[in-house]
């Protein structure tokens, strides 16, 4: 089972550079709000970790450029859990040209679990091992 969530997006004046094209640095943002819409559609967000006792800090952002961005385009970012058996939460990131539905870009984040103190926890929290076991992600 394929847990997936999906937001539209309009390129705003302040996420471009001087030549029009969005800044590199505005697509992890946008992956965050990929992350924000799949944690409310799912149960899964900053407030449900934390609120579990932990925090997920992202350990590793990836994004491959396939066409440029533009001021005033619309584009749609859908974003694909990735399952694994390692205490980390995983997600896919495709973004599409909403006029054309060209792929514009594509990624992945790693977020690892860290308690109140801020260690690494290496097994999954019972929380998300519950998580896992309500969609049908646990074997």
């Amino acid at each position: 089972m394929k847990l997936k969530a999906s937001k539209e997006l309009e390129i705003r004046f302040s996420e471009v550079d001087s030549m029009n094209i969005v800044w590199h640095g505005s697509y992890a943002l946008y992956f965050e709000d990929a992350r924000e819409a799949f944690g409310a559609k799912y149960g899964l967000s900053y407030l449900d970790i934390f609120g579990n006792g932990f925090y997920a800090p992202l350990v590793d952002l990836r994004f491959q450029y396939k066409k440029p961005l533009i001021y005033g385009h619309k584009a749609r970012i859908e974003v694909t859990f990735r399952n694994t058996e390692a205490a980390k939460i995983i997600f896919d990131y495709e973004i599409f040209d909403s006029e054309d539905g060209s792929l514009i870009a594509t990624g992945y984040s790693i977020q690892v679990f860290l308690d109140k103190q801020y260690q690494l926890i290496w097994t999954n929290p019972p929380f998300y091992e519950e998580w896992k076991q309500k969609y049908g992600l646990i074997k």
